[in-house]
């Protein structure tokens, strides 16, 4: 699972130089990450402070990092929370990707995120197979449930942690702030994930590359691609893990059926569509629960989305994967 909000894997946004009057450029920091925003326009709106407007407010709605927000206060028990339409559109989207990834992807995973010492809370010490067993009582999407802003949960301990959608959710947010004051040509990116629309100052689609999991820190670039209207998000558990005292690494990426964090060959996976980005995200995390093959199985029942994989083969040597529909 990723840690408000990981993504290990880092997308270089490829564009040249842009003039003032053609295209304007935000940066600054954002839920313990970095953001870009590039935009073509006009308009002399003061998006910098919108943004921030912005940022605390789906922060004060989804950051389990903030103890006084609306998802802090569901998790420690508070039943008289009315969640407003951040926490409610991430939760319905969280519930659909859960159901269509088999549970997969499931946010109600923080009780062990928290446990395995990913998360917020302490870490559980002595964590053996009898209390992972006690703690997944508590996971399961199909245990929960949202009406009218009410939110409801079968067991009082069940934590949700929605940070492995809540960066895209955030893209998107941004983007249809951009799309409101009718700016058609835009790319917003938070710590690799991303969000374009338009086209570039160059009248043609945004590209990116996208980087190979360098196990020494360096870096080096797997492919190039161009957004057509789509996000893209990649998530990678070749940077994020630790260790335990006879050697063995537990990743970042929780089963959700098991309860274990364990190490996979399949070491990133970018999702593309012409979804929201909040969706390709929780889609590059459940691949990396599902593992490649599984990966690839979902891959052709759903062609509305375009995959690059990197996995580690047999011999320890770096392969990738491309969906069928995948382009460049």
């Amino acid at each position: 699972m990723k840690t408000f909000l990981f993504s290990c894997f880092f997308l270089l946004l490829i564009s040249c130089n842009q003039k003032s009057y053609e295209s304007k450029t935000i940066q600054g920091n954002a839920i313990g990450t970095t953001f870009t925003i590039r935009y073509i326009s006009s308009d002399t709106t003061n998006f910098e402070s919108k943004i921030d407007e912005l940022i605390k407010a789906v922060n004060k709605s989804t950051s389990t990092y903030i103890q006084t927000s609306d998802i802090s206060k569901i998790n420690s028990g508070d039943t008289t929370v009315i969640a407003d339409k951040y926490f409610v559109e991430v939760f319905k989207k969280s519930e659909r990707i859960y159901t269509e990834t088999n549970g997969d992807f499931d946010p109600t995973i923080g009780v062990l995120v928290n446990a395995w010492g990913f998360g917020p809370e302490d870490a559980v010490e002595n964590l053996d197979s009898t209390k992972i067993k006690s703690l997944l009582k508590f996971v399961g999407f199909n245990k929960v449930s949202v009406n009218n802003g009410k939110v409801t949960k079968k067991y009082p301990e069940t934590y949700f942690d929605f940070n492995a959608i809540g960066k895209g959710y955030l893209v998107d947010v941004i983007g249809r702030l951009f799309e409101e004051h009718g700016i058609e040509n835009y790319l917003v990116e938070i710590g690799g994930e991303i969000r374009a629309r338009g086209v570039n100052d160059k009248n043609i689609p945004w590209r990116i590359a996208i980087e190979n999991p360098n196990f020494d820190g360096s870096r080096s670039f797997a492919t190039t691609i161009s957004l057509n209207n789509e996000s893209i998000a990649t998530s990678g558990n070749y940077r994020k893990f630790r260790t335990t005292d006879d050697g063995k690494k537990y990743v970042h990426t929780i089963n959700t059926k098991t309860g274990y964090a364990s190490e996979s060959n399949l070491l990133s996976a970018s999702v593309i569509s012409k979804s929201d980005c909040a969706d390709v995200d929780g889609y590059a995390t459940a691949f990396m629960a599902m593992g490649l093959e599984k990966s690839k199985e979902f891959l052709k029942n759903h062609l509305g989305l375009r995959a690059f994989l990197i996995f580690e083969n047999e011999k320890g040597a770096l392969e990738t994967f491309t969906s069928n529909n995948f382009n460049n």
